[in-house]
């Protein structure tokens, strides 16, 4: 084979890997957008069904509306009843994930030898294999009445379903993906950071969270935001420990109903297929995948915005 023969073999081996390149990522676009249409023509027919009174679900109804009973007489569609559990349950993981989080990762960047890091990043990984069926019965059976004793022991009322318990272990789930961005994003930021500051008098501490953290701090929001899109999608720990009570509350000692938790309940044939209580799950998830795509841009943005290149 002559210098020519072998310069077209190779343009078209490579001209070929390029192609079925191109085409793996098509299909992650073509699947993308046939779930968009699909959630957008299913949640038109859940504006276009008529409700058992003749009307019609106005869409600023769905949206602002503070009764959520879909499944009982009379009929009501206001979602903010499950934005509000959802946004309850992920509230309080976060807290938990960003204390736990930045408290490991600054510890493993800054404090811990390299032997501890050894055995402390593998228990971290464990932590995000566990199936979330596992931390939701070990929120139900462990935290639940451990919260009750304390609640009970102040003269609080708390029953066995509330979005404490939930969102406490949400949090721990959460947590070895905000703690694993951030100890990569507090690793990343130079050394000479960190003389500058010590040769400013600064102790360990001070150096840390006053220099290394702020310096870091587009990695660390990453974290959160990612954690937060997770603990919004949750679906298993929020249906086994947080109830199924659409309450319009913000009391984390009540029961409540996360989007994804009613989603499960109408898929397991609590609604016939194509009425309009089975619809709802697409207008639900329509409106949880746009909460979830505007924490992604939101996030996109920040990091953009604070970023430092090194």
């Amino acid at each position: 084979m002559d210098y020519t023969e072998f310069t077209k073999a190779r343009r078209f081996r490579e001209r070929f890997a390029i192609n079925i390149l191109r085409s793996i990522a098509m299909i992650s676009i073509l699947t993308t957008i046939a779930i968009l249409f699909f959630l957008f023509y299913e949640t038109f027919n859940f504006f276009t069904n008529e409700m058992e009174d003749g009307g019609f679900v106005k869409p600023w109804e769905f949206l602002f509306g503070t009764k959520w009973t879909p499944l009982f007489k009379p009929q009501s569609f206001g979602i903010l009843p499950l934005v509000a559990g959802t946004l309850l349950v992920t509230i309080i993981a976060v807290i938990v994930a960003l204390i736990l989080g930045l408290s490991i990762s600054v510890f493993l960047s800054e404090y811990a030898p390299e032997n501890i890091r050894r055995i402390i990043k593998p228990i971290l990984e464990v932590l995000a294999g566990i199936p979330t069926v596992v931390y939701g019965y070990f929120a139900l059976t462990f935290v639940t009445p451990i919260i009750m004793n304390i609640v009970g022991s102040f003269g609080g009322n708390i029953i066995i379903f509330n979005a404490l318990s939930a969102g406490l272990v949400m949090g721990l789930m959460i947590t070895p993906m905000v703690s694993t961005i951030s100890e990569d994003a507090l690793i990343s930021v130079p050394q000479s950071l960190r003389d500058a500051s010590y040769a400013m008098g600064a102790k360990k501490f001070q150096t840390a969270f006053r220099v290394v953290v702020p310096a870091a701090l587009s990695g660390i929001s990453a974290s959160v935001i990612l954690g937060i899109s997770r603990a919004i999608g949750e679906t298993m720990i929020v249906t086994i420990a947080a109830g199924s009570t659409p309450n319009f509350t913000f009391n984390p000692l009540e029961s409540i109903q996360a989007m994804t938790a009613f989603i499960v309940q109408i898929s397991l044939g609590e609604a016939p297929h194509g009425s309009l209580e089975y619809n709802t799950i697409f207008a639900v998830g329509l409106l949880l995948f746009m909460m979830t795509l505007s924490l992604n841009i939101f996030g996109k943005w920040l990091v953009s915005k604070y970023s430092e290149n090194y």
